[in-house]
């Protein structure tokens, strides 16, 4: 129920706010969600299925089974973007090369967002979750993944980024650090890794492998740093640390996601007094969620600015968006995920294994 409201929280963020600021011209909506919200929780949720799901096959099966997951629905995804700003877009909006293609397969948009822009902006979190997973599953098998150095990991994975955020955060101050530091800070994503440590903690926290206080603390550094990660950029392209500029109300909703995701984690039988037929819907929301996350954006916006062209308002351009999501989402999750991630993991069964 979780993963399919974040998800939700996604796409209403798109339609309603930042569609209309990245494209003026696209009227805007009397009801606007101006937050910033779902994308960072479901990275939390992505970090807490990611430790349930760790222990249960070897650490090589279970990185190819992520890998076999997010992939193919993403190579499939970035040409339907490409195809779609290319020949259904406004002339005004650009013509992507061919190149964009690659550069999107390659997965370089964080690292230089000017000189390889994303095709779809949804796709930032795609590299992060598999460097997070290749993390996963290298640690699993060190003296790292577990016990006191777990730990340790832990906090210096929020902390660090914490101390060093003040140098990313004023790109245009004379004493900034070089570009390679900028790239590198991105393109890992260390500004996000308090994300992921909510995950891990709140399993750690719900199996009962930490206690109360070590949990509280730990996610109380977490929600400091998203509030410092809150901050947004002044007139001028530079982050100050005033409340003027500060997104308290994105950072403060993620925090209060991070606690239900902790609530319904540590109940004995989360969800068992929902009504059966809500219960189906949300599964199979739930179930078409990520390729929701990645048709729904650019091919979303490309609707909605076609849908304006013919006179349609926005509230119907913000619901055809919505509907066009989910739809597209199914296809490319029961045309394109499910399929490939049952042949890649046929694949790996029959490869991998020792021969008795």
């Amino acid at each position: 129920m979780l993963r399919s409201g974040f998800v939700l929280l996604v796409v209403l963020y798109h339609a309603t706010h930042l569609g209309p600021t990245l494209h003026p011209e696209l009227i805007p909506r009397r009801f606007s969600f101006d937050h910033q919200v779902g994308a960072s929780l479901l990275l939390v949720i992505s970090a807490y299925f990611a430790c349930a799901t760790l222990g249960r096959h070897s650490p090589g099966r279970y990185w190819w089974g992520r890998v076999s997951r997010l992939l193919p629905a993403f190579l499939v995804a970035v040409p339907i973007a490409w195809t779609a700003l290319r020949y259904l877009s406004p002339e005004d909006w650009g013509d992507p090369p061919a190149r964009e293609l690659v550069v999107n397969w390659l997965m370089l948009g964080n690292w230089d967002t000017e000189r390889f822009p994303w095709l779809d902006p949804a796709f930032w979190t795609l590299p992060l979750q598999l460097m997070a997973f290749t993390a996963a599953a290298v640690l699993s098998v060190t003296r790292w993944g577990t016990g006191p150095r777990l730990r340790i990991l832990l906090w210096m994975m929020v902390v660090v980024p914490l101390l060093l955020w003040p140098l990313r955060a004023a790109p245009n101050d004379p004493a900034d650090p070089p570009e390679w530091y900028r790239m590198i800070s991105d393109g890992f994503g260390f500004h996000r890794l308090h994300l992921f440590v909510a995950g891990i903690a709140v399993w750690l926290w719900s199996t009962r492998r930490i206690g109360n206080a070590h949990a509280g603390a730990l996610l109380t550094l977490c929600g400091v740093a998203q509030f410092v990660h809150a901050f947004t950029p002044g007139p001028d392209n530079v982050v100050r640390f005033d409340l003027d500029h500060l997104d308290a109300m994105a950072a403060g909703l993620v925090c209060v996601g991070i606690a239900l995701v902790a609530l319904v984690a540590r109940l004995p039988r989360p969800g068992a007094w929902t009504p059966a037929p809500v219960a189906s819907a949300v599964r199979w929301l739930a179930g078409i969620s990520y390729g929701v996350y990645l048709m729904h954006q650019t091919v979303g916006y490309v609707l909605m600015r076609r849908l304006q062209d013919v006179g349609v308002g926005p509230l119907l351009q913000s619901a055809a968006m919505l509907v066009t999501a989910v739809l597209l989402g199914w296809l490319l999750t029961r045309l394109v995920e499910r399929p490939a991630h049952g042949a890649l993991m046929r694949t790996w069964d029959r490869f991998a294994l020792p021969r008795p």
